[in-house]
């Protein structure tokens, strides 16, 4: 005889709410015009991969930031890769194409502006120690080679995504997702800490 018993769970399962009950996913464009933007702009620097470029769209939209600038060669929407992973977020994501990444970046930084680049360097720290400056820009480069040296070195900090396997990067669509989530917990606590006092 088994010494095992059954539990019997206390509160109902988790379920999945279907789309139309969950959420509006569709809110109007008056909507969209009134709900304030984090202020943050992120710069995907010779970013190869149209599909990566639109899955930082689609995160962009999720965590509505302020500005996406795609610098350099990095593709610009319109193009069916890009809308194929963006799944719309191109319209609703702000942006704008540079080809002087560098002069981007400071001329954000005279408005006051942090820099921070997602990258391994050699004074990077992880991406969860560091107390974010607002407003902010962050950079994510290249699939193959990163952030550009001349970009990275612009930036007033880098940071980076610790990891544990094989890999010492995740994929760039990824560790967007992750960073722009992380900045995005921050200026949540930051502002219901202002609320409070």
């Amino acid at each position: 005889m088994s010494s095992i018993r059954k539990i019997t769970p206390l509160i109902a399962p988790i379920r999945t709410i279907p789309h139309d009950i969950f959420r509006d996913n569709n809110p109007t464009l008056e909507e969209l015009e009134h709900r304030p933007r984090m202020p943050v702009v992120a710069l995907l620097d010779n970013i190869r991969s149209m599909w990566n470029v639109g899955a930082m769209f689609r995160s962009a939209d999720g965590a509505w930031i302020e500005e996406l600038i795609l610098g350099g060669y990095t593709a610009t929407p319109p193009r069916q890769e890009i809308s194929k992973t963006a799944l719309g977020s191109e319209y609703s994501v702000p942006w704008r194409h540079t080809d002087h990444s560098v002069m981007a970046i400071k001329a954000l930084q005279k408005r006051g502006y942090q820099a921070v680049a997602l990258e391994h360097t050699t004074r990077s720290n992880s991406y969860t120690d560091i107390q974010y400056q607002f407003p902010l820009v962050f950079v994510v480069g290249n699939e193959g080679v990163g952030v550009q040296d001349e970009v990275a070195a612009a930036c007033d900090l880098a940071v980076e995504i610790p990891q544990f396997g094989m890999k010492s990067s995740l994929n760039v669509a990824v560790a967007f997702g992750v960073m722009i989530y992380e900045v995005r917990r921050q200026w949540t606590a930051l502002q219901r800490q202002m609320q409070q006092a």
